[in-house]
């Protein structure tokens, strides 16, 4: 399927490769945002739908691209969807974002965006990939939906002398 000309849709394809984590996000946003619309980040691309076509040469262009807020190649498409999404939703309108808050890399780039309607599941704070991506199963099966925080409430989880710890 993924070698075919039309390719696989990209929500299908993270959720194979990465197995619990995206299968997790993937599920929980289309359990509970479906109508709402629900995007993936797509280095080089920006703001994809969920079934997006990933075929062999966006997924070159994808692996070359390096999730750098720093590199324009990353940074401007990703600026531009969102732009162009905030511009379609209402004021009070919530954007959950399911990835990483602990690093700029989505964040750094979102803010500026979507500023207070920006949000993450509150759950996520301290927890690894593996633990997210069960704990959005879990909401699923039990057709609840997690609590969402916005960025300015507290997203690292520190150590005991209140440091945050590498690769956070």
């Amino acid at each position: 399927m993924y070698r075919s000309p039309e390719g696989v849709p990209i929500g299908t394809a993270f959720a194979f490769m990465s197995s619990l984590y995206f299968r997790g996000k993937i599920t929980y946003a289309l359990h509970f945002a479906a109508n709402a619309g629900v995007y993936v980040i797509a280095p080089g691309f920006g703001l994809v739908p969920h079934d997006w076509r990933l075929t062999p040469d966006r997924m070159k262009i994808m692996a070359r691209t390096p999730i750098d807020i720093g590199k324009r190649n990353y940074r401007k498409p990703l600026e531009r969807d969102a732009l162009s999404l905030a511009g379609t939703l209402d004021p009070d309108a919530r954007v959950v974002l399911l990835g990483s808050v602990a690093s700029g890399k989505y964040v750094d780039i979102l803010w500026p965006v979507f500023a207070h309607r920006l949000r993450f599941p509150a759950a996520f704070a301290g927890l690894g990939d593996m633990s997210r991506g069960g704990l959005m199963l879990r909401a699923v099966r039990a057709n609840r939906e997690l609590e969402y925080a916005t960025l300015d409430a507290p997203r690292h989880r520190t150590t005991g002398d209140g440091k945050i710890p590498e690769g956070w």
